[in-house]
């Protein structure tokens, strides 16, 4: 549909459906999720126009002298909230940030995506992302206490989120955002959402919403959903992992290749991303890893990257390349296995894609697979393959950032300045407290 249809199409539903308030979406730079509603007698207002907020009062957006910003709704995102009333119902529609010149924000992740994604059209490529949020549910937002003993798939009388996951996912696919399998992850309590690919932008509005439905369902039900990445020391982490591919205009999946030989069947143009992926993955890690916590997931056990491998039964790699399916070439993708689901998924899916991109016009060589033995490597014999080390925490994270010109590029002055400013601050913030951990250690040892 063109944007005037869709214009013609939320109004028409918000009278139909006696809709009384529209909540307009958008992000922080971090990927927090913001919202304010209007009336439906503002929408068209606000369609044409936008409506005029305070952008200081958003994390990184604009200082208190320049703080006037638009709120612009994007009508194709117009969604009724299924877990409110019919009578007086309330949607949501996501926006885009511009100034009151009506120019793009520069701090408008969402902006920064369409932007890398255009590009990316430009010359010929339609990015589709598929993602995998885990998450666990506790019974308090306090202190995380595990709520059962099951596994990966499990499905036992101790999986007591069932009913949560039913729940959510039949939310998610009334706002038309479909799932394609729901689980349990391999921690206690962690649970899985595999949400269908679809084209960039949409995607990552989709884990916007994703995340807010999960929040919400398990409040409603006396629950609390928690996307910390690990917390526990001793059991899985969460990850938000991503199958990206490329097509063409045409439809064609650009990633499928003949694969003779046990090799894997993909095209050199997918080698070639992979090796992009690779290749700058230290550079974009604080995006896709933007906390102190993130760090403590990515251990060396045989699970989750460490170092910038790929392979396709080693899932310790840092992109793995699923198994090909007879006869269903417009499945090939690859999945980036880094990502964890604090990550703002606008930018993460801009410094993916544009890292791939430019794997392509490098012309990179994809280095040797890495296989399930690679895990037993040391350190020095991992260096020796050519696997670089991805950063070990924030603070290596937040300066292999800062070093790249690529990423200032990609994300522009406004958000790699932020990014920047702001984890080196968590990271000293996180540097300068004193844990239970040392004073347990240290108190009484000396």
């Amino acid at each position: 549909m063109t944007n005037e249809q869709y214009l013609d199409f939320v109004l028409r539903t918000v009278e139909e459906r006696d809709v009384r308030f529209v909540r307009l979406w958008f992000t922080d730079i971090l990927g927090c999720l913001k919202s304010f509603a209007i009336s439906p007698e503002d929408l068209e207002e606000a369609f044409e126009e936008g409506i005029g907020f305070d952008g200081s009062a958003v994390e990184g957006f604009a200082p208190l002298e320049e703080s006037d910003m638009l709120a612009i709704p994007d009508p194709s995102t117009f969604q009724l909230l299924p877990w409110r009333p019919d009578e007086s119902g309330v949607a949501r529609v996501f926006c885009d940030i511009k100034t009151p010149m009506q120019e793009p924000f520069a701090g408008d992740s969402r902006a920064c995506l369409r932007r890398v994604f255009e590009q990316a059209e430009d010359k010929g490529y339609i990015m589709n992302v598929g993602p995998e949020i885990e998450f666990f549910y506790f019974d308090d937002d306090k202190i995380p206490r595990v709520q059962d003993n099951a596994g990966y798939f499990d499905l036992t009388p101790s999986d007591s989120a069932r009913e949560l996951r039913r729940n959510t996912t039949l939310s998610l696919e009334k706002m038309s955002i479909p799932v394609e399998y729901s689980y349990h992850a391999l921690a206690p309590s962690q649970h899985g959402i595999h949400l269908r690919h679809a084209e960039a932008l949409t995607c990552a509005d989709n884990v916007i919403t994703a995340r807010h439905v999960i929040k919400q369902i398990a409040y409603q039900e006396g629950m609390f959903a928690s996307f910390m990445p690990k917390p526990f020391a001793g059991l899985a982490g969460s990850a938000l992992r991503l199958q990206e591919s490329l097509f063409d205009h045409e439809g064609n999946n650009l990633f499928w290749g003949p694969g003779e030989d046990g090799e894997p069947h993909l095209s050199q143009l997918a080698y070639q991303y992979i090796a992009g992926l690779l290749k700058y993955a230290p550079e974009y890690a604080l995006v896709t890893n933007p906390t102190v916590n993130s760090y403590k997931r990515l251990l060396h056990n045989g699970q989750v990257p460490t170092h910038t491998t790929w392979g396709r039964r080693n899932r310790s790699a840092l992109v793995r390349v699923p198994t090909h399916k007879p006869g269903k070439t417009l499945s090939t993708r690859v999945e980036l296995r880094m990502p964890d689901p604090t990550c703002n998924p606008y930018l993460a899916f801009a410094v993916t894609l544009a890292a791939g991109m430019r794997g392509i016009e490098e012309g990179l060589e994809l280095q040797a697979e890495s296989t399930t033995e690679d895990v037993h490597l040391s350190e020095a014999e991992m260096a020796r393959r050519g696997y670089t080390r991805l950063p070990r925490d924030l603070g290596e994270a937040v300066e292999h950032f800062g070093q790249s010109s690529f990423m200032r590029e990609v994300l522009g002055d406004h958000i790699f300045d932020f990014l920047v400013d702001a984890k080196a601050a968590e990271w000293d913030e996180y540097c300068t407290t004193v844990t239970s951990w040392e004073r347990e250690k240290y108190y009484a040892g000396f």
